[in-house]
């Protein structure tokens, strides 16, 4: 099996800050092997919010752990330890085993909601972005001095 590796230090040169991402796409890159279990979608319902959408038939509420990190979404479900004391299963096709699923998170978001109803559990998504984080136009001032910012402009009070 032959693997491609790609070289991201062109980037570098011409982009400040951006390490997270270059590590991420250096990660995607590699190959692991793929569990589809449990089976989930993901959806865009607004210009700043995702759902999760998981199949995860037979877990309980109390079963089902949701752990937000910076960053990082963690989805785990497991059984508690059955002995199979009184049960004879003649045949068992429902898959009971437990699973931990990751997502990447982008900056500034947030987990709004989880819900857990009729073996679906949906987990609501928003990214905030804070104010100082929003675009702003920045005044060009003509001819000498440049324009005072708003945080400049305040007159200073002397100490007496």
């Amino acid at each position: 099996m032959r693997t491609t590796t790609f070289d991201f230090s062109p980037l570098f040169r011409s982009s400040i800050g951006f390490d997270r991402i270059f590590n991420l796409l250096e990660n995607a890159s590699q190959i692991t092997t793929i569990d589809g279990w449990p089976p989930y979608d993901i959806l865009k319902t607004a210009d700043d919010e995702y759902r999760i959408a998981m199949a995860v038939a037979g877990f309980a509420r109390e079963e089902v752990e949701i752990t937000h990190e910076p960053n990082l979404l963690v989805v785990r479900a497991a059984k508690p330890e059955d002995d199979g004391a009184g049960r004879q299963y003649l045949h068992r096709g429902i898959a009971g085993r437990g699973f931990e699923r990751r997502f990447e998170l982008a900056d500034h978001v947030q987990v709004a909601a989880a819900t857990l109803e009729n073996g679906m559990l949906t987990i609501t998504l928003r990214q905030e972005i804070p104010e100082e984080r929003k675009p702003r136009t920045i005044p060009i001032a003509s001819g000498g001095a440049a324009p005072r910012l708003a945080s400049e402009a305040a007159p200073q009070k002397k100490a007496a």
